[in-house]
């Protein structure tokens, strides 16, 4: 989505989650390690808002009550309206959780709307993205999107940048449009203005388990955003499966672009690339690409269009 990749959580970061009393480390709803939000390698202010259209605000959580609603719409999004699988813990707990979200910062869309949150204080979470600094990761254990595809490869060949993953993505469903996409966009931007990542990456979602039924869309990926040798990564082996299932003479991209979903088409305006070769993520029911997007590459004309919401902020 950039989305929720599957996790193999390293052994330091599952030890760091570990609770002190013992049971099971960080997945359970208490999620005692989260540490709040940090912005440009200190303590930021998570409450600072970062855009507003209407009732629609984006900020960063700044409490780990915020992170459990994002949590549970992630939880909505991903196992009651999507074909993810929940074990056990995550059927209890009701939210989407795992080892990284101590580690990341979340950005959150928020509903003030009078009623938005039902009976609960406060304004709806109703969008969110999960981003994961190279100095956090590498503290812990590396990113959450290396049980998919080889980063390690590619951050080594850019040894003087600064990666920025991004994921765990979503909306609610009555709210995806234009205006919470810009918000969400807006957020990553005065996150990047902050933190000045050279290169944003993370796994993008395509639903459904089978590669030929998705062979339009991967065929198009492959022949047409295909990252370049100095921005290639690729598959892990025991998971690669191949991208390049139609020749490029036999795609239509009109149809092609109307099978991909709408991130991975905001990605590719953006000026992202595609890794090479796809994943197949069973327990969420989709298959994974990578997204690489360096932002020297990011299209000028978006990079206006979304310092531009703070003149349309309403009061």
């Amino acid at each position: 989505m950039l989305t929720r990749a599957p996790v193999i959580p390293s052994r330091r970061l599952l030890d760091r989650l570990r609770p002190a009393n013992g049971g099971v480390s960080g997945f359970l709803p208490a999620l005692k390690a989260y540490r709040g939000v940090t912005i440009a390698n200190g303590r930021a202010n998570g409450a600072q808002t970062l855009g507003r259209l209407g009732p629609l605000e984006v900020r960063f959580a700044h409490t780990a009550v915020e992170v459990r609603r994002a949590q549970r719409l992630r939880y909505r999004v991903f196992y009651k309206e999507g074909g993810a699988s929940a074990d056990a813990a995550t059927k209890i707990a009701r939210r989407d959780i795992d080892a990284f979200d101590s580690i990341c910062d979340h950005l959150l869309v928020l509903d003030h709307s009078p009623g938005a949150n039902g009976l609960r204080r406060g304004p709806a979470v109703v969008g969110t993205y999960r981003l994961l600094q190279q100095a956090v990761a590498e503290r812990y254990g590396g990113f959450y999107s290396s049980a998919e595809f080889d980063i390690a490869d590619l951050v080594a060949r850019h040894p003087t940048l600064r990666f920025l993953e991004l994921g765990r993505s979503c909306v609610l469903a009555p709210y995806r449009n234009k205006r919470t996409l810009e918000l969400l966009w807006h957020g990553i931007g005065a996150y990047t203005a902050q933190n000045r990542p050279d290169v944003m990456i993370g796994c993008a979602s395509l639903d459904g388990t089978d590669p030929e039924s998705l062979k339009l869309p991967l065929s198009f990926l492959h022949h047409h955003a295909r990252a370049p040798d100095n921005w290639h990564a690729r598959a892990l082996a025991d998971r690669y499966v191949e991208m390049n299932r139609m020749p490029k003479e036999a795609i239509d991209p009109k149809a092609a672009l109307r099978a991909l979903p709408p991130l991975i088409k905001g990605y590719l305006r953006l000026g992202a690339y595609i890794g090479d070769g796809a994943v197949i993520d069973h327990q969420f029911g989709t298959t994974d690409v990578l997204i690489v997007l360096p932002v020297a590459a990011i299209k000028a004309r978006y990079v206006a269009h979304f310092r531009g919401l703070d003149e349309r902020k309403a009061a």
